[in-house]
């Protein structure tokens, strides 16, 4: 990590050829990253400050990825990677969110979302990207334990529950290495999507905040874009966004079924993980209002059968602490 000071950042605008923009800070997402919008005479960009050199360089690799499969990332205008400075293509403000409060169908922006996901089957798969593994699924789990069930409990989970929690994970990922893989964006939901109206086709999906990109189970992906954390989709348009993406890729019902309950399971736990220790240790309290609806993910994920030596391991540690 690096810190970007005030001083480097001014001259990196005027560097850059924007020397007397107007500065107009943007929302923040839970990482440590921050965007501004620079505003000079009839164009605008924005400015990535990003004090991780690693996640930097990693979404310049992205970005480049995502041009060579034909779709929106925004245009890299200028970088210093190395100082955790960029400057980006203004997709403006029409992420899903807004254009859904401002009367735009629900049903279309997330059929054009799934529709791309649908595209990403047909894409060869990119090197250099990390893997969707069982260990990186294991390493995760460490988020929920540690965090979330660590502050229910008030003390650390015992070493013996700890080893019970894993073993079920292993035997839900005896599968993985068998799924489909597929380019993964990992935090693909309606706040890093843009609907951009004068473009057409799957280039009107604008796609913003992909630098975690991995290769991994196409479900996953699927999950997170149907069951948001942060805003209701319904169970009826999740349903229809499910049934269309199986109709259109062929996969067979019950097993696609099976592997999205499970990585909803896990995605909705690793968040609580997330969420409990931005409160805890970043003071970052907003995101508690997110956590019933994400209870409310687990536990419809939970209902599938294979997912039973799960839901007792919780019941048994957590008691109601989930409902």
């Amino acid at each position: 990590m690096t810190l970007v000071s005030e001083d480097r950042i001014i001259a990196f605008i005027e560097e850059a050829g924007w020397k007397n923009a107007w500065r107009h800070a943007l929302a923040g997402d839970a990482s440590s990253r921050r965007y501004e919008r620079l505003t000079q005479k009839d164009k605008t960009a924005i400015l990535m400050v990003d004090p991780s050199i690693e996640t930097m360089d990693r979404f310049v690799q992205v970005t480049g990825l995502l041009h060579k499969m034909g779709y929106s990332a925004p245009e890299i205008l200028t970088h210093q990677n190395d100082e955790g400075l960029l400057l980006l293509e203004d997709f403006g403000d029409r992420l899903f969110t807004q254009c859904i409060e401002q009367g735009a169908s629900a049903t279309d922006l997330y059929r054009l979302a799934v529709d791309l996901l649908l595209d990403l089957r047909t894409q060869k798969l990119p090197e250099n990207l990390p893997y969707f593994s069982p260990s990186y699924v294991l390493n995760q789990n460490a988020l929920f334990l540690d965090w979330f069930v660590s502050d229910v409990n008030g003390r650390p989970v015992p070493e013996n529950a700890r080893l019970f929690y894993q073993q079920i994970w292993q035997e839900l990922m005896v599968e993985l290495g068998s799924m489909e893989e597929v380019f993964l964006f990992r935090d693909f939901h309606a706040e890093n999507l843009m609907h951009l109206d004068q473009r057409s086709g799957l280039k009107a999906l604008g796609l913003i905040d992909y630098q975690d990109a991995m290769i991994g189970p196409a479900a996953y992906d699927l999950v997170s874009l149907l069951q948001d954390a942060r805003r209701d989709v319904g169970a009826g348009l999740e349903q229809e966004m499910l049934t269309h993406y199986i109709e259109q890729s062929g996969v067979d019902h019950n097993v696609f079924y099976r592997q999205y309950a499970i990585f909803g399971a896990h995605r909705a736990l690793r968040i609580l993980g997330i969420f409990t220790r931005l409160s805890k240790r970043d003071g970052k309290d907003r995101y508690q209002k997110f956590v019933p609806r994400v209870k409310n993910h687990l536990s419809r994920n939970l209902a599938h059968p294979d997912l039973l030596p799960l839901q007792h391991w919780l019941a048994l540690t957590l008691g109601k602490a989930l409902e």
